[in-house]
């Protein structure tokens, strides 16, 4: 398997040239020269491991060989607290939800970090390579990625979030690991902020010259076709014959590995993106402009985002994969804050792709409304995309993507429901550790000037 970039699509990367990389040297975000296919049928019968691992494989082989990458799979989900790892509900007639958060920090985002970083031990454990992990968050990355690379002598972890604007639980999970190669730094500054000097910093060649630079964020494709396991799953446990998910969306990662299921041959009829009051998708495949607005403080953090890195990778498949009409368009976009996508693109989207957007008086009540009609209680990321499963119709398979554990937004929930949730022990206890935290500016150069201070 070969990989290109969205802003050079002559480029021809193996799956270990790009899996430390963040963006190709155009600014580009990788995908594969041609898309694999999965027989439905040869996963039929298979647990989560096993279909991650016919799934996954594919895009990473010759590389890793398939019986080292089922290793690091099964170490992957051994520890996930549930036994089927992402367990399906049923809720009403053709209405699911797949809970994805039994990983260690109770986010959906465990499912590819957790993957990640045991990939990153086996490609590193015969090497003297050293890395530094850098990445930003909207609140649920950072404490994924700090828990799969806390502790581990090769790897330096710096993770930008944007400063008093995650939840308390969110930000304890990161800021409380004592571990020596975590640096956690709060930018006085949005997500869409941190995520900008991230990027900038990936193509610095100074900074490059210093540390092997390593991208944690979902613009990792490693992260990508983690993460396209679930849905293959998901569909092997509802056993019909076609399937729609609804998607709460912030940097287009996880709606994009929905899209990639269907690229490899998974029946899939619509793919519902949710968008809170930060609605630039729904704005942007809707009326085709894209515009940056003002990011809005809502009760579902991690989806405050303007500019969705990952979006560029559907852009490119929806232009046929026209590297250069991406790189101007993406140019225009970042330059001037907007820019009218043609008829053709939008039109290309549409074809897959419906979008909503759930205000935060909606998200409250969905919360207050699924926990008395089903007794089924939801963080305000999953209430966003129930609000739409609870406007479905009845004919149709539709499953609703359950992102994170309702614990990590207590203020959220009481001011739905009254009460606070039930806490797990492991995040009880991180009310009473000391947190580890640099509070910085919105300033590359400060964030710069810290990475090599501290690696």
């Amino acid at each position: 398997m070969q990989y290109l970039s969205t802003r050079n699509n002559k480029l021809k990367e193996s799956f270990l040239n790009i899996l430390f990389q963040g963006l190709s040297k155009e600014g580009g975000l990788f995908l594969p020269s041609v898309w694999p296919s999965i027989s439905i049928k040869d996963i039929k019968d298979k647990n989560y491991q096993e279909i991650a691992c016919a799934v996954i494989n594919p895009f990473i082989q010759d590389d890793i060989s398939e019986n080292d990458l089922r290793l690091i799979i099964n170490k992957t989900y051994q520890n996930f607290n549930h036994k089927s790892v992402a367990p399906l509900i049923n809720i009403e007639k053709n209405k699911y939800i797949l809970e994805l958060f039994y990983g260690p920090t109770f986010a959906f985002k465990d499912y590819a970090l957790q993957f990640l970083g045991n990939l990153f031990s086996h490609v590193l454990q015969n090497t003297n390579k050293k890395i530094t992990v850098l990445g930003a968050t909207s609140g649920d990355t950072g404490s994924a990625a700090i828990n799969a690379f806390k502790g581990k002598d090769d790897v330096q972890v710096f993770i930008l979030h944007p400063y008093q604007k995650v939840s308390e639980v969110q930000r304890r999970q990161m800021t409380t690991v004592a571990e020596k190669n975590i640096h956690n730094i709060a930018l006085k500054g949005t997500f869409d902020d941190c995520q900008k000097i991230v990027k900038q910093l990936f193509l610095d060649s100074g900074l490059q010259s210093k540390t092997s630079l390593t991208a944690v964020n979902s613009i990792n494709w490693a992260r990508i076709i983690a993460q396209t396991v679930y849905y293959f799953w998901a569909y092997i446990q509802l056993g019909k014959e076609k399937v729609n998910f609804i998607v709460p969306s912030g940097n287009f990662g996880n709606i994009f590995s929905a899209r990639v299921a269907k690229y490899m041959g998974l029946p899939i009829d619509r793919l519902h993106i949710v968008t809170n009051e930060n609605d630039i998708l729904h704005r942007t495949i809707s009326e085709g402009k894209m515009k940056i607005d003002i990011v809005k403080k809502t009760y579902s953090p991690s989806m405050d985002i303007q500019i969705s890195s990952n979006f560029e990778r559907q852009l490119f498949e929806s232009a046929n994969r026209d590297s250069d009409l991406i790189k101007k368009t993406m140019q225009s976009f970042l330059e001037t804050g907007e820019h009218i996508l043609t008829n053709s693109i939008v039109e290309d989207m549409k074809l897959i792709y419906n979008t909503h957007t759930v205000s935060n008086l909606q998200t409250l009540e969905t919360i207050r409304k699924f926990k008395e009609k089903f007794n089924y209680l939801a963080d305000p990321h999953t209430a966003t995309g129930l609000n739409v499963l609870d406007k479905m119709d009845n004919e149709n398979s539709t499953i609703g993507l359950a992102c994170a554990h309702p614990a990590k937004f207590g203020e959220a929930i009481k001011e739905a429901t009254g009460n606070l949730p039930n806490f797990p022990s492991e995040l009880k206890n991180i009310f009473d550790k000391e947190e580890k935290i640099i509070i910085l500016n919105n300033n590359i150069q400060d964030i710069k000037n810290h990475i090599i201070n501290n690696i």
